[in-house]
């Protein structure tokens, strides 16, 4: 899928999980596909940036992220998240809670990927 993918950032590898204009369907296949390849995945290895510029959510793609969040924890070194603006507070605290993880959101890309790749 090329939503999920690997992109390089000051020589270090990111998976870049783009939800871009996604309908909430789109969102939750996407979850899937990012779950796929996290878990394949050492611990603690993978920085992920998820993009959810124009993104659009239901209750059941949001359940969807809660629970591949927090399946996902274990591989995961850092996320950054990008554009969340379409993404109700509600549902973004609720990710946030039920994952127990942090997500810190950022207005570009370029900032995200600075974040993930600092020491």
């Amino acid at each position: 899928m090329e939503r999920v993918r690997f992109i390089t950032h000051t020589d270090k590898e990111v998976l870049l999980v783009e939800f871009t204009n996604c309908t909430p369907e789109e969102v939750t296949a996407v979850v899937e596909e990012a779950r796929r390849v996290i878990s394949a995945r050492p611990h603690n290895s993978v920085l992920v940036l998820a993009d959810f510029t124009g993104a659009q959510f239901s209750r059941d793609a949001v359940t969807r992220i809660k629970e591949v969040a927090t399946m996902d924890r274990p591989f995961v070194k850092r996320a950054a998240w990008v554009h969340t603006e379409t993404m109700p507070n509600v549902f973004y605290d609720a990710i946030k809670i039920f994952s127990q993880r942090e997500f810190p959101t950022f207005g570009t890309r370029e900032e995200a990927l600075e974040f993930l790749v600092r020491d």
